[in-house]
């Protein structure tokens, strides 16, 4: 029996609706956050969970919570699992940054896997620190099932990783939807097989059954193809 590792990004944020950058900043979950998580962790109470971790982060915890609630488990933290830094764009606007920092936000958009702004890290370094983390607790949890909540960047860019993509495309190729649920079913910590994805339907009767077509918070790639008008990061 492979481990199954529900890998789930949290809930929306006040800045998340304002489309600014909060990698480190420790914003909390937005009222719609909340009740995303609600639904969230009354979708996973009958699935038998073990164990379930999270970033540190504000927005993670009170989302692991929500998931753990219903089993009696505690939350368990690793630092590892946060989301990416992003530098002096931190609580920024897309547009402000794009403004202020044009040089950083085009060599961003052209390789966000090497390539940081000032302060920031390169999704090398989110991948450095969080692919170990993943790995050890597939390792310590063998054949059960477990959750691990995170964010947006860090979950694109293990899937990318543990699949073998391109991760300089992580931006072009996926999105993760608040409070989305993942499944990953390790054969062992180095070998997944990717079993959902981006799978918010426990938010059906919030009239959201499935992911939003995409149309921005990706980046320009997929922006070059929009309606007029619609805005990307």
């Amino acid at each position: 029996m492979p481990t199954r590792v529900f890998l789930i990004r949290h809930g929306a944020t006040p800045l998340l609706a304002e489309d600014r950058f909060a990698g480190e900043t420790d914003v909390p979950l937005s009222d719609l956050g909340v009740d995303q998580v609600r639904r969230l962790g009354a979708r996973l109470a009958t699935v038998p969970l073990t164990a379930v971790y999270a970033s540190p982060m504000d927005r993670t915890v009170v989302t692991a919570r929500a998931v753990a609630g219903p089993h009696g488990l505690e939350v368990r933290t690793r630092d590892g699992l946060r989301e990416m830094s992003h530098g002096r764009w931190e609580e920024k606007t897309r547009g402000e940054v794009e403004a202020g920092f044009g040089d950083e936000y085009r060599l961003w958009e052209e390789d966000p896997f090497t390539f940081a702004p000032v302060g920031g890290e390169t999704g090398l370094a989110v991948v450095a620190r969080a692919l170990p983390v993943l790995r050890q607790i597939v390792a310590a949890h063998p054949d059960e099932q477990i959750a691990v909540v995170s964010h947006k960047a860090t979950i694109r860019l293990l899937i990318c990783v543990l699949l073998g993509f391109d991760p300089r495309t992580y931006r072009d190729r996926l999105d993760q939807s608040p409070a989305c649920v993942n499944i990953l079913d390790f054969k062992d910590p180095a070998h997944a097989r990717l079993t959902l994805f981006n799978d918010v339907s426990h938010h059906a009767d919030a009239g959201l059954a499935l992911p939003p077509a995409p149309k921005g918070r990706l980046s320009k790639w997929w922006d070059a193809s929009a309606a007029p008008g619609v805005t990307a990061p």
